[in-house]
């Protein structure tokens, strides 16, 4: 799931900002080391924090059933997480890297969700809003200072972007099979206990309820 946001945000900026440019887009974490060998321009975005936005955590349970309303599967309801990226520009100069996050800014800026047609993989398929914020505070009990400590890299002008992403829920099947003599239904819930339940269709055929 984590590389598909990847994907999916260096697919708008290449398509939205960059496009033609000759700059790059990569997830490096910033050190001194990195930002010397850099000889052209790039737009960094860093993941520095992964946590469950517990805000959005829903109870329950999603039933699928077939066209008779047979129970075939039941569903938790999605886990959402939030993807925390510092995003910083590398050029020749500052004046450069600054022209690169105003551009970044100005494309992110007015979406609320990537747009559909950056998204692959099962980030796609989960049908559910990719959710963007750029320009806001960092995470709880995070300075972005800390950050630029952390990896020992050298504080500059960033930006810091939050992707809000669903992590599908296992599904439980169930599993319903037809014996010659008689249906057996068998059912797997939740932590794997099984239960089954014959129902024997000689018999109910002699008593006429078949």
């Amino acid at each position: 799931m984590i590389h598909e946001v990847d994907n999916a945000l260096e697919s708008f900026l290449s398509g939205e900002v960059l496009q033609d440019s000759g700059v790059d887009v990569s997830f490096e974490a910033p050190t001194k080391d990195w930002a010397q060998k850099r000889t052209s321009p790039i737009v960094n975005l860093y993941l520095y924090d992964i946590r469950e936005d517990s805000n959005r955590r829903q109870v329950g349970i999603y039933e699928t059933r077939n066209e008779l309303g047979e129970l075939l599967a039941r569903t938790e309801p999605p886990r959402f997480f939030r993807l925390s990226y510092l995003i910083t520009a590398y050029a020749a100069r500052p004046l450069d890297e600054h022209r690169l996050l105003s551009a970044v800014l100005i494309s992110i800026l007015p979406h609320k969700v990537l747009p559909t047609e950056y998204l692959s993989g099962n980030i796609a398929d989960a049908n559910l809003p990719v959710m963007v914020e750029i320009g806001k505070a960092p995470v709880e009990n995070r300075q972005i200072s800390d950050v630029w400590t952390a990896f020992g890299g050298e504080l500059k002008a960033s930006l810091d972007l939050v992707v809000t992403v669903a992590m599908p829920s296992t599904t439980v099947p169930i599993n319903i099979s037809l014996a010659k003599e008689g249906a057996l239904i068998r059912t797997h819930g939740f932590g794997g206990q099984e239960s089954v339940v014959a129902h024997d269709k000689a018999s109910q055929s002699a008593d006429g309820r078949q």
